[in-house]
This record gives C-alpha cells, sequence and structure tokens, in this order.
C-alpha cells in the first residue's frame, strides 16, 4: 500500500486537516494508499501560496521556465516504470495503456511546454494610418499584441488518465508564467503527487505548484471559488462543469472546459470496415471506454449496416476482458463499483428502450474488480438515452441512415460536440462531411490524434481550446500596446 502523505502547498508537504482516505484498486477491490483529505481552509492557503509566488514566477526568464520543465520530463522518465505501477493501481489501466499512454505521455507534454515556453509572446501588428482629429495629430500608430499570464489557475483533473491530463495542464500553464493549484480526481491522485514530487525535484519554486485532493466535492468547491484564483482549467462531466462555469461566472474568471462528448462515427457504404471497427473498437479497449473522444455513436450507411455491425460484434467478442497487469489484456475494469453499476443501468435502459444486444451485457465471471464486458446495442434510435447521453463506458450504439444528408443530421443531433470521425472512401465526400460536422474536431478514417491540432468541444462539450502552442493561447491573456511611429 503507498501513502498518500500529505498535501502540497506553499512547496511544503502539509499534514491534512480532514485525515486520510483509501483510494481503491478497481482490479482487486484492494486499497492501493491513502490520500489525504484537504480542508476548505486548506485549499484556500494553496491558492493563496500560488498568489504569492505569481510575480516572481512570471517575471522568471522564460529559459528558466523551460529548464524546470524539461527536468521535470527527465525525472518523469526516469521513474516511468513505478510511476506506471502506480497509475495502473489506481486507475485500472492495462499495463501498456499505463506506461505508454499515461506516464510516457505526461512526461512528452512537460518536455513539449519546455519548447513552448520558448515560443514568441509578441505579436507585431501593420501600422494604422489615423487622421487629424479629436484624439490628436495625423499620426502612424504601430501596435504589438503580446500574451501575458493569467495568473493563478486552478487545474481541476480528470480520473481516466492521472498523468497526460495534468500534466497536459501544468505544463502549459507554468510555461507561460502562470502558477498552479492542481485538485485531482478523487479516485486517483496518488500520481498527481508523485507528479508534484518531480517538479519539486527539478527546481519549481515553492508556491508555483500546490496539490490538494478530497473525496467529496469540498476541496474542488474550495480550489474554484477562491478570490486568489483567476482561471480554473477542468476536464470532466459536462454537469460539473456547468456548475464551475456559474461560479467562474461570479468571479469573471477565465475558464478552460474539456467536458462530455457522445462522439458520431460515420461510416459510409464505401468505407475500409477493417480500418472503421478497428477504430470504433478502440471505444470498448481504451480505458474501458472511459474516454470522452469515444467513437460511441455509430452511424452505419444501410449498404454496410448489417456487415458493421457483426463485425463489431466479432471485435468485442475477442477482447480479453481481465486482470489488466496481465500482457494479454485489452479490457481492464472501469473505475469504480458505482461507475460499473452506472454503465450497466445505461445497457438495460436500452434494452428496455428496444435497442438490440449484439454483444456483451453481462459481467465477466471474475471474483473481484469492477467489470464491464464489452457492450454492442444495435437498431437504436435516435430519441433513445443510451444514444443522447454519455454512458462513458465499454459500450457502443448503432443507427442506420440513408444518404449524406440524414448523417450530417444525425451526428448534428446531440448535445455534445467533442469529436466527430468520418470513414468512406471518398475523401474529399469524408472532408465535406467533417466540415458540416457541429464538433470540436472531426477525424477522416482515423481516430489517430494530432498533438499540436487545437483540442476542445462545440456544444455542451467544453469552452476554449487547448494541446500544442493553443494551450499557450488558454493560459494566456492578450495585451495591446499602442504608440506613435
Amino acid at each position: 500500500m503507498t501513502a498518500g502523505g500529505n498535501l502540497f502547498i506553499g512547496g511544503a508537504w502539509v499534514e491534512p486537516d480532514g485525515g486520510h482516505y483509501e483510494v481503491i484498486d478497481p482490479a482487486t477491490e484492494r486499497v492501493v494508499g491513502l490520500a489525504p483529505e484537504a480542508s476548505r481552509e486548506q485549499v484556500h492557503a494553496a491558492a493563496s501560496a500560488a498568489r504569492e509566488a505569481f510575480g516572481p514566477w512570471s517575471r522568471t526568464p522564460p529559459e528558466e521556465r523551460a529548464a524546470i520543465l524539461a527536468r521535470t520530463a527527465e525525472h518523469i522518465q526516469r521513474h516511468l516504470v513505478p510511476y506506471a505501477d502506480l497509475a495502473q493501481a489506481e486507475s485500472g489501466a492495462t499495463t501498456g495503456t499505463a506506461r505508454g499512454m499515461q506516464v510516457a505521455v505526461g512526461a512528452s507534454r512537460f518536455k513539449r511546454y519546455a519548447k513552448g515556453a520558448l515560443e514568441p509572446v509578441e505579436q507585431p501588428l501593420p501600422p494604422q494610418i489615423n487622421e487629424a482629429g479629436p484624439f490628436g495629430k495625423a499620426a502612424v500608430m504601430g501596435a504589438l499584441a503580446v500574451r501575458q499570464p493569467v495568473g493563478v489557475v486552478t487545474c481541476i483533473t480528470s480520473y481516466n488518465n492521472p498523468w497526460a491530463n495534468p500534466a497536459g495542464k501544468i505544463a502549459p500553464a507554468l510555461a507561460m508564467g502562470n502558477t498552479v493549484l492542481v485538485k485531482p480526481a478523487p479516485q486517483d491522485p496518488l500520481s498527481v503527487y508523485r507528479m508534484a514530487e518531480a517538479l519539486e525535484a527539478a527546481g519549481a519554486p515553492p508556491g508555483v505548484v500546490n496539490v490538494v485532493s478530497g473525496s467529496g466535492a469540498e476541496a474542488g468547491e474550495a480550489a474554484v471559488d477562491s478570490p486568489d484564483v483567476d482561471m480554473v482549467s477542468f476536464t470532466g462531466s459536462t454537469a460539473v462543469g456547468q456548475r464551475i462555469a456559474e461560479v467562474c461566472g461570479r468571479g469573471m474568471k477565465r475558464q478552460l472546459m474539456e467536458l462530455g462528448g457522445k462522439g458520431a462515427a460515420i461510416v459510409f457504404d464505401d468505407a475500409d470496415l477493417g480500418s472503421a471497427v478497428s477504430g470504433i473498437g478502440t471505444t470498448f479497449s481504451f480505458y474501458s471506454g472511459q474516454i470522452c473522444t469515444a467513437p460511441t455513436r455509430v452511424l452505419a450507411q444501410r449498404g454496410v449496416y448489417d456487415a458493421l455491425v457483426a463485425q463489431l460484434a466479432g471485435y468485442a467478442g475477442r477482447l480479453t476482458v481481465g486482470d489488466p497487469r496481465e500482457p494479454g489484456t485489452v479490457v481492464g475494469p472501469v473505475i469504480s463499483a458505482a461507475h460499473r453499476d452506472r454503465v450497466e443501468s445505461y445497457v438495460e435502459l436500452g434494452r428496455k428502450e428496444g435497442a438490440r444486444l449484439v454483444a456483451g451485457g453481462e459481467r465477466p465471471a471474475l471474483d473481484r474488480g469492477f467489470w464491464v464486458r464489452p457492450t454492442l446495442l444495435a437498431d437504436c434510435t435516435p430519441d433513445m438515452r443510451v444514444v443522447r447521453e454519455e454512458i462513458f463506458g465499454p459500450v457502443v450504439v448503432v443507427l442506420p441512415f440513408e444518404d449524406e444528408e440524414e448523417a450530417v443530421a444525425l451526428a448534428n443531433d446531440s448535445d455534445y460536440g467533442l469529436i466527430d470521425y468520418v470513414w468512406s472512401g471518398d475523401v474529399a465526400r469524408a472532408f465535406r462531411v467533417a466540415r458540416r460536422l457541429w464538433a470540436g474536431g472531426v477525424g477522416v478514417n482515423t481516430v489517430g490524434r494530432n498533438m499540436e491540432a487545437p483540442f476542445g468541444g462545440f456544444k455542451r462539450s467544453g469552452v476554449g481550446r487547448d494541446v500544442g502552442s493553443y494551450a499557450l493561447h488558454a493560459y494566456s491573456e492578450v495585451q495591446a500596446i499602442v504608440w506613435p511611429g
């Protein structure tokens, strides 16, 4: 068992006022470790420490900030295996995912924003000729757009990736000269404390990074409503994001929100079905469907509908569900018993709504752990709740469509708009359809990502964009400086 130890506030490891709570391994139901329970006062103290550190850190030369971020990446890389073992125990990720997609991606994001700290923050604008008038004589006015740090940023992170998600917030925020207050998800906070240790070892000054945790809502609420906080970056459900946005609105705090998704995967009858099935199948396997970008809502043209359903069912049935530490395991557990029950309730709801259960629908015969077998629901209709609501588990729903117009209408008939997908042998059509989809991103014949492309959602899937240089923009304000030429 790993001791979570203490909160990280102002460069010191502080005993939590609320004691500790247990972090549970979703595969074994054993206690992974004890995480500190912060009081509201301690969270506000952490925000105050970040405020005090902001002035000096924002004036630190970019080269020094870059060096600290680079050393953090190196520290994480050196400790990849033990860090991945902890992340696996907390989140239930398979070994390959914990090492390659959690810890390794976390390290790569610190490395990326070490370079990002050196990106230009000043953009000269074309001079403007002003005629004489009430504001003075005729003049040629020069202008400069300058990106400045926002200030203190609260980073509230998701449970599905306790390394890549926090690193994707902390690293660009620090690169831009902000200080951060990190509140990790209650299910797997221990990894984020290891990240704080890495930053401390890399030489991050006291107060630049602060980490607080809690099993309930109190710590997160305090991290949002603190008067010392200037911006909130949140990844999680739309419902929680709406509540955070209300508080931010009252305080005019800046927001970056990456919320829910119900990605539509449009499969035309000229598509490479093998590619489509493999891509959609990531919903069943990757984080056990606990990923907002998953293509969970499949729209199949009539000509390939039956074949696609059959191939997806076969794909789901071949996936090994079980101990994420075993080399052959593809699908690990979901994060908790409560979430398993929620996913199962959606599957049962889909059956009651008239969907045809083609694969899955029952628990694997495993003694312990929170398991959901990859599940496929076919013959769905647009009004079903399983089609309209985010399930966040290894569940795919399939609907038929006749033509391009209906496909676009069905895809856009959603409260969400994070990432959609189009599979077609006609690339011109695929790009034409992509431009008509009301989503922050569209994958054409792939579920892959370009990690310099902007990431974020339309509609209830979020506010703002990050990833690549867009993250540096997200954690900055733009200042205009004007002078007579």
